[in-house]
Order: structure tokens, then C-alpha cells, then sequence
């Protein structure tokens, strides 16, 4: 597993990560959801050797991963930029790349790059950013490497090609127990491939979790009240957010479902709807659970 304990990154003394401590199990495929400027693509390149923390431990296996070639050798990181590879043709890239990983597959390559019809002599300058990025996630998923780390994967491909870049992941997940861990500020992507995710913000992680157990975990209700009801009544729920708009009371609880429920029939309503929420919504609620406005800016005193 990957496993990052106190983590803190600065550059000229401003830190980007404060006090980072994350558990990725392997096999897994982890989100690390985000504004521009969160910490996530530091912490890939903490994953990847590419920086070496201030504070705390990065450990890949009980390994430390920072100037350690064979540690480097399970990781394959890809950046969200391509342009360093413009002067190479495609099988120049794939020749690079293999030098540094002694699993790396010829034949899950060629299986790769027919199935997106990349060209392997075209420079790749002539190739467009969404082109680019299939021909680096191509390199690594044949490069046989434990763990993937995708910085804004899907930046630049089509809806088509993205379907596509996905099913590759999910192929390699689970034909060879990959761990992949996708950096993006995409909740819909992060949906759709993920286990788990954590929220960072300033440096910090506002919160990681299963997201599966999240949608199960926070219920938005609707609801009409015979009788008038404030945010008090509901004072033995973990509630996250209460509005009342005329006669209609919504509400946003965190709990079991059968308990929410028996409360909430408690208080005798006309009208009670459990409404399911996107994950959009899950996050800025439980953001503001903890204090936090949509903007991400810490309300509490």
C-alpha cells in the first residue's frame, strides 16, 4: 500500500501540503479531488520520487520511494503536461520509457496503440494534446508498473476517447491488481472510476472516504411539517445543512437511513422524500459541515 504520514511540502518556505497523512490500499483505484493550486499534483510527485518532502514519511510497500531506482520502477507517473515529448515519435517514447522499466510489455503496447490507432513513426509534435495523452497512458499502462498515477487524466481527450482511456484503467485494475490513483477536479470522472477520494484544500485534506459509504451515508430530504419546525427539532441528527423554503423544510443528514427516517416521521409530515445527491453535492455539504462555504474558505472562529 501507499501510505503517507505528516507529509509537508514547501517551496521557498510557502507550504503547498501541511501535515498530509493518507492511506491508499493496493489494488484500488483513489481520487484526489481538488481546486487548481490544492496539493495534488505535489503529492504525485511525492508518490513518484520526483520531490522530496520536508516532514513525514512516503512509504510505497514499507519503502521509501525518494532516490530509490527500484522503488521508481513500480511507478509510472504522467503528468499533465505533454510537451516535453513533442520531439519524440511514438516509438521513440516507448523505447525511452522501457529502459527504465524492465517489466514493460511489447505486446500490451502494440494491443494499446492499435486499439486507439495511434501512428508509432509520426512525431509527436504533430499530434494533438488529446493524442498526447493517450500515447503517455498507453506507455504506462505497458510498462507492467504496481501503481499509476494520472495527473488530470482526462484533460484534452474527447467523450469518446475518454470512455476508452477509462476501460483501459479498469481492464489493467483488474487483470493485473493495478493501483491507480487519478488527480482531477472532475467529481464525475472521480465517480465513475474510483473507490476512494479525498478533498484537499490549501495544502490540507478536508476529508477522505469510500464513495460508495459516502452516497450511503448522506441522505437529502424533503419534506412538509403539519405543525412549524426549526433547525432544533432535529437536534438528535447529524445535520449538515437546514433551509426552509415557504412550507417545504430541506434538510441534509449524515446516518443510518432507518434512524433518519423514524425522526423525521416523528415530527408527523404531510410530505417526506429521500432525494439522492451527486457527488458534487455530497462534497460542498459536508464542506459545510465542517465549516467550511462552497469556496472552500474555513468559516469558524
Amino acid at each position: 500500500m501507499i501510505e503517507l504520514t505528516g507529509v509537508t511540502k514547501k517551496f521557498d518556505d510557502v507550504p503547498v501540503l501541511n501535515d498530509i497523512t493518507l492511506k491508499i490500499e493496493s489494488g484500488t483505484a483513489y481520487g484526489l479531488l481538488g481546486s487548481n493550486g490544492a496539493g495534488k499534483s505535489t503529492i504525485l510527485r511525492l508518490l513518484s520520487g520526483i520531490y522530496s518532502a520536508e516532514d513525514g514519511t512516503i512509504k510505497i510497500d514499507g519503502e521509501d520511494i525518494y532516490d530509490k531506482p527500484n522503488a521508481k520502477q513500480r511507478v509510472f507517473f504522467i503528468n499533465d503536461e505533454t510537451v516535453q515529448f513533442g520531439n519524440m515519435t511514438l516509438k521513440e517514447l516507448k523505447n525511452y520509457y522501457k529502459g527504465f522499466y524492465p517489466n514493460f510489455s511489447e505486446d500490451i503496447f502494440e494491443k494499446l496503440r492499435k486499439k486507439i490507432n495511434l501512428p508509432i513513426d509520426k512525431s509527436m509534435n504533430k499530434f494533438s494534446k488529446g493524442m498526447k495523452r493517450q500515447a503517455v497512458v498507453i506507455t504506462g499502462l505497458a510498462s507492467c508498473c504496481d501503481y499509476l498515477l494520472l495527473d488530470e487524466a482526462f484533460d484534452g481527450l474527447d467523450p469518446a476517447m475518454r470512455i476508452i482511456v477509462k476501460h483501459m484503467l479498469v481492464d489493467a485494475m483488474l487483470d493485473r491488481n493495478l493501483t491507480t490513483i487519478i488527480s482531477s477536479h472532475n467529481l464525475k470522472e472521480i465517480n465513475e472510476i474510483c473507490d476512494s477520494a479525498a478533498l484537499l484544500h490549501n495544502g490540507k485534506i478536508i476529508f477522505d472516504c469510500e464513495l460508495d459509504s459516502l452516497h450511503r451515508n448522506i441522505h437529502k430530504i424533503q419534506a412538509v411539517f403539519y405543525a412549524p419546525v426549526k433547525k432544533e427539532d432535529f437536534a438528535e441528527l447529524d445535520l449538515l445543512h437546514f433551509e426552509q423554503v415557504q412550507s417545504i423544510t430541506y434538510l441534509i443528514v449524515k446516518g443510518d437511513e432507518g434512524k433518519i427516517k423514524e425522526c423525521i416521521n416523528s415530527k408527523s409530515p404531510t410530505v417526506f422524500d429521500l432525494i439522492p445527491l451527486t457527488l458534487e453535492e455530497i462534497f460542498i455539504y459536508e464542506m459545510e459541515g465542517m465549516g467550511y462555504d462552497v469556496n472552500g474558505t474555513n468559516t469558524e472562529n
